[in-house]
Protein backbone atom coordinates (compact mmCIF):
# COMPACT_ATOMS: atom_id res chain seq x y z
CA UNK A 1 0.00 0.00 0.00
CA UNK A 2 1.78 3.31 -1.13
CA UNK A 3 1.00 6.17 1.30
CA UNK A 4 0.83 9.40 0.21
CA UNK A 5 3.55 10.91 2.80
CA UNK A 6 3.92 14.33 1.87
CA UNK A 7 0.63 14.54 3.06
CA UNK A 8 1.26 13.25 6.52
CA UNK A 9 5.08 15.51 6.61
CA UNK A 10 3.89 18.99 8.41
CA UNK A 11 5.68 22.37 6.60
CA UNK A 12 6.65 24.48 9.24
CA UNK A 13 7.92 27.59 7.64
CA UNK A 14 10.49 30.01 9.14
CA UNK A 15 12.32 27.49 10.80
CA UNK A 16 14.86 27.24 12.36
CA UNK A 17 15.17 30.70 10.25
CA UNK A 18 13.59 33.06 8.78
CA UNK A 19 12.72 31.51 4.81
CA UNK A 20 13.42 27.87 5.89
CA UNK A 21 10.71 25.53 5.59
CA UNK A 22 10.86 22.82 7.90
CA UNK A 23 9.92 19.51 6.61
CA UNK A 24 8.47 18.02 10.26
CA UNK A 25 8.62 14.12 10.34
CA UNK A 26 6.74 14.14 13.99
CA UNK A 27 3.33 13.32 12.48
CA UNK A 28 5.19 10.92 9.44
CA UNK A 29 6.99 9.04 13.34
CA UNK A 30 3.75 9.52 14.86
CA UNK A 31 1.58 7.37 12.57
CA UNK A 32 1.79 4.15 12.81
CA UNK A 33 0.94 3.31 9.16
CA UNK A 34 3.21 5.68 7.71
CA UNK A 35 5.63 4.89 9.98
CA UNK A 36 5.87 1.52 9.45
CA UNK A 37 5.61 1.97 5.32
CA UNK A 38 8.94 3.81 5.48
CA UNK A 39 10.70 1.39 7.25
CA UNK A 40 9.06 -1.22 5.09
CA UNK A 41 10.06 0.72 2.31
CA UNK A 42 13.87 0.74 3.15
CA UNK A 43 13.94 -2.46 4.26
CA UNK A 44 12.87 -3.97 0.61
CA UNK A 45 16.10 -2.06 -0.79
CA UNK A 46 18.52 -2.86 1.77
CA UNK A 47 17.52 -6.17 2.94
CA UNK A 48 19.26 -7.79 0.71
CA UNK A 49 22.43 -5.32 0.20
CA UNK A 50 24.98 -7.44 2.69
CA UNK A 51 24.83 -3.92 4.63
CA UNK A 52 27.01 -4.25 8.17
CA UNK A 53 26.27 -0.88 9.32
CA UNK A 54 24.06 1.82 9.20
CA UNK A 55 25.63 5.32 10.19
CA UNK A 56 22.72 7.79 11.27
CA UNK A 57 23.09 10.96 11.71
CA UNK A 58 22.02 12.91 14.74
CA UNK A 59 19.04 13.04 15.89
CA UNK A 60 15.96 12.60 13.15
CA UNK A 61 18.37 9.94 11.54
CA UNK A 62 18.26 7.65 14.81
CA UNK A 63 14.95 6.94 14.50
CA UNK A 64 14.79 5.26 11.12
CA UNK A 65 18.27 4.18 11.38
CA UNK A 66 17.31 2.00 14.44
CA UNK A 67 14.81 0.47 13.36
CA UNK A 68 15.87 -0.32 10.07
CA UNK A 69 19.54 -2.12 11.57
CA UNK A 70 17.05 -3.98 13.80
CA UNK A 71 14.96 -5.29 11.07
CA UNK A 72 18.25 -6.19 8.15
CA UNK A 73 20.15 -7.30 11.19
CA UNK A 74 23.12 -5.24 11.00
CA UNK A 75 24.98 -2.81 13.82
CA UNK A 76 24.01 0.86 13.92
CA UNK A 77 26.45 4.04 14.13
CA UNK A 78 25.56 7.16 15.64
CA UNK A 79 27.39 10.30 13.86
CA UNK A 80 26.82 13.17 16.63
CA UNK A 81 27.42 16.65 16.75
CA UNK A 82 30.48 17.64 18.74
CA UNK A 83 30.69 17.11 22.19
CA UNK A 84 28.24 14.37 22.22
CA UNK A 85 30.16 11.27 21.97
CA UNK A 86 32.02 9.74 25.35
CA UNK A 87 34.96 8.16 23.22
CA UNK A 88 37.53 9.11 21.09
CA UNK A 89 36.37 10.17 17.96
CA UNK A 90 36.93 11.78 14.64
CA UNK A 91 35.18 14.58 13.52
CA UNK A 92 35.14 16.90 10.24
CA UNK A 93 33.28 20.55 10.21
CA UNK A 94 31.30 21.55 7.38
CA UNK A 95 28.34 24.04 6.17
CA UNK A 96 25.14 24.04 6.65
CA UNK A 97 22.33 25.43 4.81
CA UNK A 98 22.13 28.35 7.49
CA UNK A 99 25.41 27.89 9.44
CA UNK A 100 28.56 25.50 10.08
CA UNK A 101 28.56 22.24 12.15
CA UNK A 102 30.85 19.93 13.22
CA UNK A 103 30.19 15.93 13.37
CA UNK A 104 31.88 13.12 14.98
CA UNK A 105 31.91 9.36 14.80
CA UNK A 106 34.14 7.02 17.32
CA UNK A 107 37.36 5.73 15.95
CA UNK A 108 36.44 2.78 16.72
CA UNK A 109 33.32 2.48 15.21
CA UNK A 110 34.35 0.77 11.58
CA UNK A 111 36.03 -1.54 10.72
CA UNK A 112 38.01 -1.75 7.23
CA UNK A 113 36.15 -2.70 4.13
CA UNK A 114 32.80 -2.91 6.25
CA UNK A 115 30.00 -1.91 4.10
CA UNK A 116 28.16 1.20 4.85
CA UNK A 117 24.54 2.84 4.65
CA UNK A 118 24.48 6.67 5.22
CA UNK A 119 20.63 7.29 6.09
CA UNK A 120 19.05 10.46 7.74
CA UNK A 121 15.81 11.57 7.24
CA UNK A 122 16.35 14.78 4.96
CA UNK A 123 19.22 15.72 2.27
CA UNK A 124 19.26 19.25 1.86
CA UNK A 125 22.38 21.19 1.05
CA UNK A 126 23.85 17.72 1.19
CA UNK A 127 26.41 19.01 3.67
CA UNK A 128 25.63 16.73 6.45
CA UNK A 129 25.52 13.37 4.20
CA UNK A 130 28.78 13.92 2.80
CA UNK A 131 30.50 14.57 6.34
CA UNK A 132 29.57 12.15 7.30
CA UNK A 133 30.43 9.77 3.94
CA UNK A 134 34.16 11.53 4.59
CA UNK A 135 33.71 10.66 8.21
CA UNK A 136 33.40 6.65 6.73
CA UNK A 137 35.51 6.60 4.08
CA UNK A 138 38.69 8.31 6.55
CA UNK A 139 37.74 4.94 8.63
CA UNK A 140 38.06 2.98 5.09
CA UNK A 141 34.19 1.71 5.17
CA UNK A 142 32.83 1.21 1.92
CA UNK A 143 29.49 3.18 1.14
CA UNK A 144 26.80 1.41 0.05
CA UNK A 145 24.17 4.38 -0.56
CA UNK A 146 23.09 7.65 1.06
CA UNK A 147 19.10 7.05 1.88
CA UNK A 148 16.62 9.58 3.09
CA UNK A 149 13.13 9.90 3.83
CA UNK A 150 13.08 13.43 2.26
CA UNK A 151 15.14 15.37 -0.32
CA UNK A 152 14.90 18.82 -1.28
CA UNK A 153 15.75 18.61 -4.60
CA UNK A 154 15.43 22.34 -5.67
CA UNK A 155 18.58 22.41 -3.05
CA UNK A 156 20.31 20.15 -5.00
CA UNK A 157 22.53 17.96 -2.02
CA UNK A 158 22.38 14.97 -4.87
CA UNK A 159 24.82 17.30 -6.43
CA UNK A 160 27.25 17.43 -3.59
CA UNK A 161 27.32 13.98 -3.33
CA UNK A 162 27.74 12.91 -6.76
CA UNK A 163 30.62 9.76 -5.93
CA UNK A 164 27.86 7.92 -3.47
CA UNK A 165 24.49 6.47 -4.91
CA UNK A 166 21.71 8.60 -3.73
CA UNK A 167 18.06 7.12 -2.43
CA UNK A 168 15.06 9.02 -1.50
CA UNK A 169 11.55 8.00 -0.85
CA UNK A 170 9.83 11.96 -0.61
CA UNK A 171 11.26 14.04 -3.10
CA UNK A 172 10.15 18.04 -3.14
CA UNK A 173 11.27 19.73 -6.23
CA UNK A 174 10.12 23.21 -4.31
CA UNK A 175 10.17 25.25 -1.45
Amino acid sequence: MKKDLKAIIRNVPDFPKKGIVFRDITPLIGDKEAFKYVIDELVRRYADNKVDYIVSVESRGFIFGAALAYVIGCGLIPVRKKGKLPYKTHEITYDLEYGRDTLQIHTDAIEKGKRVLVLDDLLATGGTTLAAIDLVRKMEGEIVEAAFVIELEFLKGREKIKDTPVFSLVKYDKE
